[in-house]
């Protein structure tokens, strides 16, 4: 059993990962500063594994809270990085308070580790480092490119600065680069809320399905695939929070083979924007409100990984399908609305 700490350990990924740590028999201790999550989920975590994780609220730009933490807590085995802002269009907004918030964040929790010699890190990476690639599927050895938000730019910088720490403080580090995490627990006790309109395909889905949002936007039918809608690689987010417990047990066991490693995180299938819409309809009997809408600028045409390495490397591949991943999906948006 190992003590991981968590942060962001109340949002969506991080939620589902906590859940998966401790049914591997771990102990997740989670930090997060509720501003994109509320409290209630840690008795919803509690509800699943029957086990109720610590939890410090605080803020990991606050030097003297992250301090306080790692005094209180001295035999952590590893982190689990997830707290960060997220929005990419947000982030063009307010590039500065990204900056700060996520890079910040990072350098604060990476000086604790060198000062109280902690030696493995998980950084919640994204495919976005990699724009649109030239060739698909996306190996992780395809170039990272100029990122297009600032949101991308500090995915980037956090794992160049995570390259650097590794190098000088003997820092044992995977980045896990998500494509499209999508789903909730089998539960209905977790899954995805955001706080706001929905900035991601499934959940504006699924509160359109429910009455919450009138119609749902197919920004651009034109595009060179097979029905004109983007391609995207959605992978079920209990698959995604798997990984992250075999990577954390990777670094725990000194099985990396090098100080700093990289995976791709999908299923290593590209799914149309109309094709989650008919998988949706399909699983839930609705029949959803759209429309085709103008492209968005910035949109990448398709984006999907090729995850061998994952599968050969870490031992872990996705097992569930696109179906499974929006019935849990529309079992949890049910819940949330009493439905």
């Amino acid at each position: 059993m190992a003590k991981i700490l968590v942060t962001g350990g109340l949002g969506f990924i991080g939620s589902h990962t906590v859940v998966e740590l401790q049914n591997a028999g771990h102990e997740p201790v989670i930090v997060d500063n509720l501003s994109n999550t509320t409290e209630d989920v840690l008795d919803r975590i509690t509800s699943i594994t029957q086990q109720k994780p610590q939890f410090y609220k605080g803020d990991l730009t606050d030097r003297a809270f992250i301090e306080k933490l790692f005094d209180q807590n001295t035999d952590f085995e590893g982190i689990i990085h997830f707290a960060a802002f997220k929005a990419v269009g947000e982030s063009v907004e307010k590039p500065l308070e990204y900056y700060h918030n996520n890079i910040t964040s990072l350098v604060y929790l990476l000086q604790q580790m060198r000062d109280n010699s902690i030696d493995n890190f998980i950084f919640s990476s994204s495919c976005t480092v990699y724009g649109q690639a030239e060739k698909l599927p996306i190996t992780e050895e395809s170039p990272v490119v100029p990122a297009i938000s600032p949101y991308g730019n500090t995915k980037q910088i956090g794992e160049e600065v995570l390259q650097d720490a590794a190098k000088a403080h003997q820092l044992n580090v995977i980045a896990l680069r998500y494509f499209n995490p999508i789903g909730a627990h089998p539960s209905a006790q977790i899954g995805e809320l955001p706080l706001g309109v929905p900035l991601n395909l499934v959940p504006f889905v699924t509160q359109t399905a429910a009455g919450v949002r009138e119609q749902l936007s197919v920004f651009g039918n034109d595009y060179p695939t097979r029905d004109g809608t983007n391609v995207r690689d959605y992978i079920h987010v209990v698959d995604v929070a798997k990984a992250h417990v075999v990577a954390v047990e990777r670094l725990v066991a000194r099985k990396n083979q090098e100080p700093f490693e990289v995976f791709n995180l999908g299923t290593g299938t590209g799914s149309t924007v109309l094709e989650v819409i008919q998988a949706f309809e399909k699983v839930s009997g609705e029949k959803l409100n759209y429309k085709i809408a103008e492209r968005r600028s910035g949109d990448v045409v398709a984006a999907y990984a090729d995850t061998q390495k994952a599968n050969k490397i870490l031992g872990w591949q996705a097992e569930k399908a696109l179906e499974d991943a929006m019935r849990d999906a529309w079992r949890w948006e049910k819940k949330i609305r009493n439905k």
